[in-house]
């Protein structure tokens, strides 16, 4: 069994020209949990005038709160912490660069700063009782610096232990990473966490998302993110294109006996329904030819 967490209402939407409405947004999470996602991440709290799309994110979480399903919503900052705990949230997840250059980037700050935004972040959640998990951006490699060192990574890792996060997960921000990349990260981070609390964050750019997936899963990883149809992207690393496909993913697996608790004769729908609100045809494979059949081996 894997658990899937499904990024376009966050990672999928916050690229797009396009501001999907509130209602859309939440009628589309409802139906992401009917078809058998258990974990959704809804949004941000940044700042909306740098990601418009994330603007509505405590009315999104508002309007979610009653589906049987774990909502995640992004932090940046002790702001930002704040903002999520007077919306209610009962799950965030901070997020910082392992790179310099996407550190300054995405937050305006170097990774040591980073570092200080968010234990004051993380103080301010668990003081409230929300959950938190860390996610480390450019794990792999950064638009901005090239490859990025293992041991940069495992000095963030060692970071989010001491501020008491949870779950680790490993983000190929850009998806320039390779199997032997997640090879090498996953080795070294599982000596700050039992690999049952790391993730993976994947991207599709390079087309090697769903080798580095398999990897992942062959290392102990059981934790994935990823966007029906491919859906996403980073808006302050240059290159960087959609994430992970959902449904592609979801038939890796099941082609393969594992199981992920979701109806994949519903992703179809839903993929044509993402299409619609965006404005524009998905990447996955699954969107151009069909599914083969498999039976899930319980």
């Amino acid at each position: 069994m894997v658990l899937i967490t499904e990024v376009s209402l966050r990672d999928g939407l916050q690229i797009e020209p396009v501001v999907v409405p509130t209602a859309d947004k939440v009628r589309f999470g409802q139906l992401l949990v009917e078809a058998g996602f258990q974990h959704l991440e809804v949004g941000s709290f940044v700042s909306p005038a740098r990601v418009p799309t994330m603007a509505d994110t405590a009315e999104v979480v508002a309007g979610l709160a009653d589906q049987p399903a774990t909502l995640h919503t992004l932090v940046l900052n002790e702001r930002g912490a704040q903002r999520a705990v007077e919306a209610g949230v009962e799950n965030a997840r901070l997020v910082m660069s392992a790179s310099e250059g996407h550190s300054e980037s995405n937050s305006g700050v170097s990774t040591g700063e980073a570092m200080q935004r968010l234990a004051r972040a993380a103080e301010v959640l668990h003081d409230a009782g929300v959950r938190t998990e860390g996610c480390i951006a450019t794990a792999f490699v950064c638009p901005f610096d090239g490859d990025t060192p293992v041991e940069r990574v495992v000095r963030v890792a060692q970071h989010y232990e001491r501020i008491g996060v949870d779950v680790l997960h490993l983000a190929d921000t850009i998806g320039a990473a390779s199997p032997s990349d997640i090879t090498r990260a996953v080795t070294a981070v599982r000596e700050v966490f039992p690999i049952e609390r790391v993730g993976l964050h994947l991207h599709s750019t390079y087309g090697m998302a769903d080798a580095n997936a398999w990897e992942a899963y062959r290392c102990g990883i059981r934790r994935f993110d990823a966007a029906l149809g491919g859906l996403g992207g980073c808006p302050f690393a240059p290159g960087a294109t959609g994430n992970i496909a959902a449904d592609d993913l979801i038939h890796l697996f099941h082609r393969e006996g594992i199981d992920t608790g979701i109806d994949v004769s519903k992703l179809g729908e839903l993929r044509e329904h993402l299409a619609g609100l965006v404005g524009h045809p998905l990447p996955s494979a699954l969107a151009k030819v069909p599914a083969v059949p498999a039976e899930v081996r319980r």
